[in-house]
């Protein structure tokens, strides 16, 4: 076999004479980032989710990770308890499978709450409610995962922000890691990226948040959301910005004529996110589509 069929059989990309061949590690973590489910009955929503769910797992993740708006919509003032469980039952008998065979840590979207409730001390109330739902520690909260700090944040706030206590346990959480730990943030709005020019808006206290993270450069290395349905890459100060589009694209619907193609919204067709997550920090961002 001589050099160049060598090298096109490994995989490598070829070389100049002046440099040394190296092979990249493989990532500690393999991780999908769906968001947006917006999960209900019509539109052969629950049946098209599962087709998603199942691609999902044939990429072999180590974990889920759910952005939010896991339901289409609990928050309208109109929607009643009856119509608010069934949207959970059906998210529920989607993920079983799911939650038979992988962590699924998810975030609080706007639209997951029921607000409608009678009275603040009903059990279904709010946030509290769908943190019981979601199966999560609480509203927010993080862990680590081979060598990486995941943070899961809560936006739904006045102004769309972190409130006080919130922003103060992500100040310590940070503070206590290692230096050059790496660092994966997901919220369910955006921090910083270009598509809060376009719709949905993102997080109103994102120049104290960018400079909180400034303070840990050697640690935070993505931020992860949603919210807007559309697709986006921002970079500042070292920080990768992903806005992964939305499964459920335009809500399950076909879309209007001012979008891309079929079930896109604007120019961002349905899909998920898969990450590659490696040991010095790096991380790549795949997005796929899907137009079941």
């Amino acid at each position: 076999m001589n050099r160049r069929n060598w090298i096109k059989s490994a995989g490598v990309a070829a070389l100049t004479a002046s440099e040394t061949p190296t092979v990249r590690n493989r990532p500690v973590l393999t991780v999908a980032h769906m968001t947006d489910v917006h999960i209900r009955a019509g539109d052969r929503a629950p049946e098209r989710f599962t087709k998603v769910l199942g691609d999902i797992r044939k990429r072999k993740v180590d974990f889920f990770l759910n952005g939010g708006d896991s339901i289409h919509a609990a928050d309208y003032k109109d929607v009643t308890r009856e119509q608010m469980l069934a949207q959970w039952a059906i998210w529920d008998d989607c993920m079983k499978p799911v939650r038979a065979s992988y962590d699924v840590y998810s975030c609080i979207g706007n639209h997951d709450p029921w607000w409608a409730a009678p009275s603040k001390d009903d059990a279904m109330y709010g946030k509290n409610y769908v943190v019981k739902r979601l199966n999560i520690p609480g509203r927010y909260y993080s862990f680590s995962r081979k060598g990486w700090h995941f943070v899961v944040l809560d936006g739904n706030n006045p102004n769309v922000s972190l409130d006080a206590e919130q922003f103060d346990w992500l100040r310590n959480d940070l503070a206590q890691l290692a230096p050059n730990t790496p660092v994966l943030l997901m919220s369910h709005y955006p921090i910083l990226g270009v598509t809060p020019l376009l719709a949905g808006g993102g997080h109103s206290d994102f120049k104290a948040l960018k400079a909180l993270f400034y303070q840990h450069k050697d640690k935070v290395k993505v931020c992860l959301s949603g919210h807007q349905h559309l697709l986006d890459q921002a970079v500042y100060n070292g920080v990768q910005y992903y806005c992964n589009g939305a499964v459920s694209g335009f809500w399950w619907e076909k879309g209007d004529a001012e979008s891309a193609g079929p079930y896109y919204y604007q120019e961002t067709p349905p899909g998920y996110a898969i990450l590659e997550l490696f040991a010095d920090g790096t991380v790549t961002n795949t997005y796929y589509p899907h137009f079941y």
